[in-house]
């Protein structure tokens, strides 16, 4: 083990070039035996090998698993101070309470922190990051934490950036279509065992009629989520608004650098595992064509076109999941400004949308340090 105190990533001390390149950066991954944590071992295992030692922890209860990442298998480590020993770079895939207590503790013993809980995203001190868009953001964090933005954000954010490079984005009006996934594995569980409940039934023509049905098996949802679509997604915030439209709203503006953006977003829950959709609205100081944006989206990191209706091709949550890219379709030009584009988007919710955008975080402060 390598002393904690050797080569380890600087927050405002330099380290000398040749401590910080003497080996490959040790990578801890916090969360590793949830739903994201698991997306994320595999993308460590499929991408460019640039870790040392990379250390699965989790709550003391899923300590001593086995978990196979880069074709070894890894005793999983229970959280705790000692486990960040000789760590680099530590990945947390944790709930907010757990990441606002521990992402501090890895720090202290010298680790750079990418956190993918909400703990920290709107902390000042603390980088929001989209690599494709903001990427130079990441060397700056006074706290040694870079924050993963919302899943639902990461699903359109490549894609707009592209677009507000080229035509200066102005306003943003986004409706969303989250998939069950984005409420965790209840989420995926209640779907499923409501989908089991009404299969080979003719429900879903009388009021009522599908939640009398499922009864109370209404998992993390406010209603049924099986042959309906639920306009809400996170919890109640001020005059009607949900914490999951107002991350859309502020995670947009901090990514951007556009603190006085205009944005409306309606964020609604569709019976679909994984894979969050967006319909998009967006608005630019200059004029657009559909030919221009296809031409910036094409040519943009980590964005697919499927654009063309005629033959039936646009993005859908069932083709798009368990892809990387951001996939977009259905560009077309206002009709009545022709500074606004309207877009549809999709995004794998638990690959770019949690573990993918915090890999590449990872790679960027990998790099940094040497590795």
């Amino acid at each position: 083990m390598i002393p904690a105190e050797a080569g380890r990533p600087s927050h405002g001390v330099t380290v000398a070039a040749d401590a910080r390149t003497a080996r490959k950066p040790h990578l801890a991954v916090v969360g590793a035996t949830g739903a994201v944590g698991t997306v994320l071992l595999g993308i460590l295992s499929a991408r460019a090998d640039i870790w040392g030692e990379i250390r699965l922890i989790a709550s003391p209860r899923s300590a001593g698993r086995k978990l196979t990442v880069r074709g070894e298998e890894v005793e999983v480590a229970a959280l705790s101070e000692d486990a960040f020993d000789g760590i680099d770079v530590a990945m947390f895939d944790v709930p907010d309470e757990v990441s606002a207590q521990w992402a501090p503790v890895a720090v202290s013993k010298g680790a750079v922190v990418v956190d993918n809980s909400g703990a920290f995203r709107m902390d000042p001190d603390v980088p929001l990051v989209v690599p494709e868009v903001n990427a130079h953001a990441a060397r700056v964090r006074p706290r040694g934490i870079v924050a993963n933005p919302n899943c639902t954000t990461l699903s359109m954010i490549v894609a707009l950036g592209a677009l507000h490079a080229e035509y200066g984005l102005s306003e943003l009006i986004v409706s969303s279509y989250q998939a069950v996934s984005g409420a965790g594995q209840a989420g995926v569980d209640t779907l499923r065992a409501q989908l089991s409940a009404i299969s080979g039934t003719e429900l879903g023509s009388a009021p009522g009629d599908v939640r009398r049905a499922v009864g109370d098996t209404l998992g993390p949802f406010p209603a049924p989520i099986a042959l309906n679509v639920v306009p809400w997604a996170g919890s109640l915030r001020e005059d009607g608004w949900s914490s999951e439209e107002l991350k859309v709203r502020n995670e947009s503006r901090k990514i951007l650098g556009m603190p006085d953006l205009r944005v409306t977003a309606t964020c609604v829950r569709v019976p679909v595992i994984t894979t969050h959709s967006l319909a998009v609205h967006a608005r630019f100081e200059n004029e657009v064509t559909v030919a221009g944006a296809h031409e910036i989206l094409a040519s943009a990191p980590g964005v697919v076109v499927s654009d063309d209706p005629a033959e039936g091709e646009f993005p859908t949550p069932s083709d798009v999941a368990g892809t990387d890219p951001t996939w977009v379709g259905r560009v077309r030009r206002s009709l009545d400004d022709p500074r606004a584009l309207e877009l549809f988007v999709c995004g794998d919710n638990l690959r770019k949308g949690a573990a993918l955008n915090a890999a590449q975080i990872g790679e960027l402060v990998a790099a940094e340090l040497g590795g």
